[in-house]
């Protein structure tokens, strides 16, 4: 019988797919579910062959310069990999790989259901209602905005952002977007997508925004106090992807100052972490980073960490390698 891979697990993982790795890999699990301090993360990386990191693992160059010479993959569990230095994984010859694909109906639900609860004020109705100070019905009162006939504009139009686009002609919504490279004609067709070169036009253009697009160096700060003020008053924002696309500061300031309606926000620049000002605003909705949060879209993405794991430990090229050159 041959030996067996050593994996390392940094969080805890649905049931069935810590199983499926007991049974396939020599794996060291984290049934606690506490994050790994740093120190835990270098001893990791000396320790094992593979890890498999999720979002709340910066895996840094030094943690990977840490690594000895057994250690070969960084099977991240999730689709982001900002998490994760690329250049310097390849330059010690460590594969990367991600899970695409698999969550990507659960983010875009989530996403359509923040650009509904945003604009109709849901996050305060609701706020009301539990604290008991509601007395009832009244014409005016908890007026929001409907979404029919409103412009979205979706930053990033890829996997997710394409699924957004679907959803959102249910609703009645105009789709516009932005993308580094414009779609296929066909695809524009598909999803009646209006495609805007300049982000900034865009931005002064749109009822809604919807952020898509990965997180990069590229995109760090992608909206930034300048582009922010080109919204409208009356528009809202999204944030699904992650919270260092959007400069979270100038996105408080602004929301204070009434320059942006609202925004609807599942991630967060510093996470854990909050703006301690957004927690106090009526006209935000905050959730946890819970866009892929369903039973079906964890699992499968375990499965795929898994398939990634197998082919490379069986032909050294697994489905979902990630390139730092492809980002």
């Amino acid at each position: 019988m041959s030996k067996k891979i050593k994996v390392v697990v940094t969080r805890k993982l649905p049931d069935a797919v810590e199983t499926r790795m007991m049974e396939l890999f020599d794996a060291t699990l984290n049934l606690d579910d506490v994050a790994l301090t740093r120190e835990q993360l270098i001893e990791a990386v000396q320790s094992c062959e593979i890890l498999v990191p999720t979002v709340t693992d910066s895996i840094d160059a030094e943690i990977i310069e840490a690594a000895s010479n057994n250690m070969k993959m960084l099977a991240n569990f999730g689709n982001g990999v900002d998490h994760i230095d690329l250049s310097a994984a390849s330059k010690r010859n460590i594969v990367v790989t991600n899970t695409p694909d698999v969550l990507t109906e659960d983010t875009a639900d989530l996403t359509m259901a923040l650009i509904l609860m945003t604009p109709r004020r849901l996050g305060r109705a609701e706020r009301i209602l539990r604290s008991g100070k509601w007395d009832g019905w009244r014409p005016t009162s908890l007026m929001g905005h409907r979404i029919h006939d409103k412009r979205l504009g979706i930053i990033g139009l890829g996997r997710i952002g394409t699924a957004v686009a679907q959803r959102a002609h249910g609703f009645g919504l105009s789709v516009h977007y932005h993308n580094r490279h414009r779609v296929h004609e066909d695809i524009e067709a598909e999803l009646e997508a209006t495609y805007w070169e300049s982000l900034d036009q865009m931005l002064a253009h749109m009822d809604i925004i919807s952020v898509t697009c990965p997180s990069t160096p590229a995109t760090y700060h992608l909206l930034s106090e300048r582009r922010l003020k080109l919204m409208q008053s009356h528009s809202y924002i999204v944030n699904t992807s992650r919270g260092n696309i959007i400069d979270e500061t100038a996105l408080v300031a602004l929301l204070e100052a009434g320059a942006i309606a609202g925004a609807g926000l599942d991630v967060f620049e510093n996470e854990p972490a909050v703006h301690p000002k957004l927690l106090d605003m009526e006209n935000v909705v905050l959730l946890p980073h819970v866009g892929s949060a369903t039973f079906e879209g964890r699992i499968a993405m375990g499965e795929r960490a898994i398939i990634n794991m197998k082919v490379f430990v069986d032909s050294d090229n697994p489905p979902d390698r990630v390139l730092e050159t492809l980002l």
